[in-house]
């Protein structure tokens, strides 16, 4: 195979050559790292580089390989989100607080893939503590979207997005907050998959034991790649309980070939948020129905009632203690965190405790609504934001003549994390400018195999991933 197929084929086929010898985990690494070199400089995806010791676990991936001894992602080259602690490498979350932070242990979802054989490249860039939808730090600066590179690649696992869309990485390890892992999916035009809350252990993501509670508890982890058929292996490695997170719980293996499509059935709405959607993105949305329509999927639209205070509901929860968390972090180094940080942590009052508990009320409220929905339609499609990829610099957003505020386009992911349930994120089209535009395939709790199986059928009728034209 050639080498630039190399670099835009799925995880899935290259694990395939891997067990074949058609291609050797070493001549990947150096694929890889020789792609980052000479597409990075223009992204800045990849902030932290480990390429000797990719070279080391590759000729080790390789005698494995050869003994017929592989494990299941034997010799597959992987990024990982700068949120995730990594055992002798740098890991800054975007924050000066931890610019020279070298951990000694890996997050366990990071040391769950090197046990199954995968051989890490190296760390990608996100906002200032995983924090923004926007993907620039003080530490490390600015991160380019491949479509257009005068425009963001999402946030908060930006650089992931960049990396993969790009073909610096086949497969990354992100997580969703509230579309962290979705929404850059969606700018760049890969795939993401947010599992269920309680699928993947948290431990080793930065910044750890922030108060309140709802900031640990709707943090979710789980794997992003070009293809949907990536995310179930990826996910099933990752998955299940460990004794440092006791919120996770067991769960089963998503095994989308095993799902019967057809005898599902989906709601669908283009419209119901706080903010408008842009027209193309609409239309994206539908034709996404009528692709699983076609399939034989029972399609309605329905709007969700819970949409429109989604975004309102779930910033009242996570910013609650009026940024009293991030100021404990920082301690005397307040001045530390950027501007817009700052200003955030600043403009957000502390709430009485009546008023959390009206939060938590109203969150319950939607829970319940969009569990009864979902016993008619055990699968909800939508988009993931309203706007596509926008520009670096911008002063809030404009839909379709309509200003917005920066924050406000989140109401349709916010929705998701106050669920907890699991969601894709998978390229369905693209603007009249070119720019990728994905759908959000949402399901039942642990139903993770319905939801990819769902997104693999969008996927094979609108086109999915399309590679950027970055040359």
């Amino acid at each position: 195979m050639p080498d630039d197929d190399l670099l835009f084929t799925s995880a899935t086929r290259l694990l395939a050559l891997l067990r074949t010898r058609e291609v050797s985990a070493a001549e990947l690494v150096e694929l890889h790292l020789a792609r980052i070199a000479s597409v990075n400089p223009r992204l800045n995806a990849i902030v932290t580089l480990t390429a000797e010791t990719a070279r080391a676990e590759a000729a080790v991936a390789d005698r494995r390989l050869r003994a017929g001894d592989a494990r299941p992602l034997e010799g597959l080259p992987v990024t990982i989100k700068d949120a995730f602690a990594t055992a002798g490498v740098r890991t800054t979350d975007g924050c000066k607080l931890f610019e020279t932070l070298v951990p000694d242990t890996d997050a366990v979802a990071v040391a769950r893939w090197k046990r199954a054989g995968a051989i890490v490249l190296g760390k990608t860039n996100v906002p200032e503590l995983s924090f923004d939808f926007d993907c620039d730090n003080p530490v490390f600066g600015r991160s380019n979207n491949p479509w257009d590179l005068t425009r963001t690649p999402g946030g908060s696992s930006g650089g992931e997005a960049a990396a993969i869309a790009s073909g610096c990485s086949p497969l990354g390890l992100g997580s969703d907050l509230a579309g962290s892992i979705r929404m850059p999916s969606h700018f760049c035009g890969i795939a993401g998959l947010k599992p269920t809350g309680q699928a993947v252990p948290r431990t080793g993501h930065l910044p750890l034991g922030i108060p309140p509670l709802p900031l640990t508890l709707m943090t979710t982890v789980g794997p992003m790649a070009r293809r949907v058929e990536d995310l179930a292996l990826a996910y099933n490695l990752i998955r299940g309980p460990h004794p440092s997170d006791p919120d996770i719980l067991p769960s089963v293996a998503a095994d989308p070939a095993s799902v019967d499509v057809g005898a599902l059935a989906c709601a669908f709405y283009v419209r119901g948020g706080s903010t408008p959607v842009a027209a193309p993105i609409q239309a994206v949305v539908r034709r996404a129905a009528q692709a699983l329509a076609d399939a034989g999927l029972r399609v309605e639209e329905r709007v969700p009632a819970a949409l429109a205070n989604a975004h309102r509901i779930f910033y009242t929860l996570v910013t609650a203690d009026g940024g009293n968390g991030f100021r404990l972090l920082a301690g005397d180094r307040f001045d530390d965190y950027r501007l817009p940080l700052r200003r955030l942590i600043e403009q957000t009052n502390e709430l009485p405790t009546s008023a959390f508990l009206l939060a938590g009320m109203e969150r319950a409220a939607l829970r319940m609504e969009i569990a009864e929905l979902m016993t008619e339609f055990p699968v909800i499609l939508g988009p993931v934001l309203p706007i596509p990829a926008f520009r670096h610099d911008h002063q809030g957003h404009d839909i379709d003549g309509v200003h917005v505020e920066h924050l406000d386009p989140l109401w349709g992911t916010d929705c998701v994390n106050l669920t907890g349930l699991p969601a894709v994120a998978v390229p369905a089209g693209a603007t009249p400018e070119g720019l990728p535009i994905g759908v959000q395939v949402v399901g039942r709790p642990f139903a993770e195999g319905e939801v990819l199986a769902v997104a693999a059928v969008i996927e094979r009728a609108l086109g999915g991933y399309r590679r950027p034209p970055l040359d």
